[in-house]
C-alpha cells in the first residue's frame, strides 16, 4: 500500500499510546489534554489519514467547525479508498455546520451518496429523499427521541413536540451524527434509525405550549391534532405519546408506540401521575379523559385553536391550564 509514493508503515507505538490515551480523555470530556495528544500523534504519523480523522473527530465533538474542516480534509487527501470512508463523512458534518455547501456536496458524493443538482450547484442539497428517522435530542443530558424528517445526510427537522426539558421546539432544525444509537419500529416492520443530536442547526419562532384537555374520546383527542396540522402547525397528546426509558432501552430496537391497550410495556419506566403510557392508565379503564398535551402555536393563534377545537364539541371537549414552556 502507497501513499503519495511512499511505503505506508504501521504506526509507531508511541503514536498508539498517545492515541488510546487521547480517546481515554475524551471520554472523560477532557477534550484540551486529548487534543494535545492527538496533535502530538499527527506530528509522529503525518502521512497516517487515522492521524487527521482522530484530530476531527475531536473537533467535532468540541464543535469547532473550522478546525474539523480542516483535519478532516487533511485526512481525506491521505485515504486509500474511493468512496464510503467515514472520513468524508466527518468532513460532510462539518461543511453542513458551517454552511459550506459546495464541500457538503462534494463529501456526501464521496461517500457514495447520490446528491441530486451535481456539484456545480451552489446551494443545499435538496431532494435526496432519506425519509423519515429519530433524532436523540441533548444525548449527554435530559435525552429525548422525537420524530424528524431528514434535510440530508446531517440535519433533521423536528416534528414531534419535544419536551421543554430537552430545550428545542417543533420545526427546528438539529445537525445530527452519522452513526445512529438505536432504533424506533412500527407495527407495520419498518424500522427506523436514532441519530444523536450534535448541536442546534436553525431555531423556530414558534412557542411550545402544555395545556391539561378534557377528551372524552381518541377521536376528540384527534381532532384537535388534526386542527393544528390544518393550521400548519401541531398538537400532540404527551399522555400517549412519552414513554421514560433507561438509556439501554433507548439506544436499542424499541417499539415506536405501546399504545393505550391493556399491555403493559416493560421497557416503560414511567409511573401514575407522569407522562407515558403507563403513568396515565387507571385500573379497568384503556381510556383517561384527562389528557396532557403539547401545542406548537403562536401565541396568538393558541387559544383560538383551542377555543375552535371546543366549540366543535362542547360536550366532549374542554381545556384549562395552558402555559408557555419553551
Amino acid at each position: 500500500m502507497r501513499i503519495f509514493g511512499k511505503g505506508r508503515h504501521r504506526p509507531s507505538a508511541s503514536w498508539r499510546q498517545a492515541t488510546d490515551r487521547a480517546f481515554t480523555l475524551i471520554g472523560d470530556g477532557r477534550y484540551e489534554d486529548a487534543g494535545a495528544l492527538l496533535t502530538r500523534a499527527a506530528d509522529l504519523e503525518p502521512w497516517l489519514s487515522e492521524s487527521w480523522f482522530n484530530l476531527a473527530l475531536l473537533h467535532k465533538f468540541r464543535h469547532d467547525w473550522e478546525q474539523a474542516r480542516a483535519a478532516g480534509l487533511r485526512a481525506v487527501a491521505l485515504l486509500d479508498r474511493e468512496a464510503g470512508a467515514p472520513d468524508w463523512w466527518n468532513v460532510g458534518i462539518a461543511a453542513t455546520a458551517l454552511q459550506d455547501w459546495p464541500l457538503a456536496r462534494r463529501a456526501w458524493q464521496a461517500y457514495g451518496l447520490h446528491v441530486p443538482g451535481g456539484p456545480s450547484v451552489a446551494g443545499e442539497p435538496a431532494g435526496m429523499d432519506l425519509g423519515s428517522a429519530a433524532v436523540r435530542l441533548s444525548p449527554e443530558g435530559e435525552a429525548e427521541v422525537v420524530w424528524g424528517r431528514r434535510l440530508d445526510p446531517a440535519r433533521m427537522e423536528v416534528l414531534s413536540i419535544p419536551l421543554p426539558s430537552s430545550g428545542r421546539r417543533w420545526g427546528e432544525v438539529v445537525l445530527h451524527d452519522g452513526v445512529p444509537h438505536g432504533e424506533r419500529t412500527t407495527a407495520a416492520g419498518h424500522a427506523f434509525p436514532v441519530f444523536d443530536e450534535i448541536e442546534l442547526w436553525a431555531p423556530s419562532p414558534v412557542p411550545t405550549w402544555v395545556v391539561l384537555l378534557e377528551a372524552a374520546t381518541e377521536e376528540d383527542r384527534d381532532a384537535l391534532e388534526r386542527l393544528a396540522a390544518e393550521a400548519g402547525y401541531a398538537a400532540e397528546d404527551w399522555s400517549s405519546s412519552v414513554r421514560l426509558l433507561c438509556r439501554l432501552c433507548s439506544e436499542s430496537r424499541m417499539p415506536s408506540d405501546e399504545g393505550e391497550g391493556e399491555h403493559l410495556d416493560p421497557h416503560d419506566h414511567s409511573e401514575p401521575g407522569h407522562p407515558g403510557p403507563l403513568g396515565h392508565r387507571t385500573d379497568g379503564q384503556l381510556w383517561v379523559p384527562e389528557r396532557e398535551c403539547g401545542l406548537a402555536a403562536p401565541a396568538a393563534l393558541v387559544r383560538g385553536l383551542l377555543d375552535g377545537w371546543v366549540a366543535d364539541s362542547p360536550d366532549s371537549r374542554g381545556w384549562r391550564d395552558l402555559e408557555e414552556v419553551c
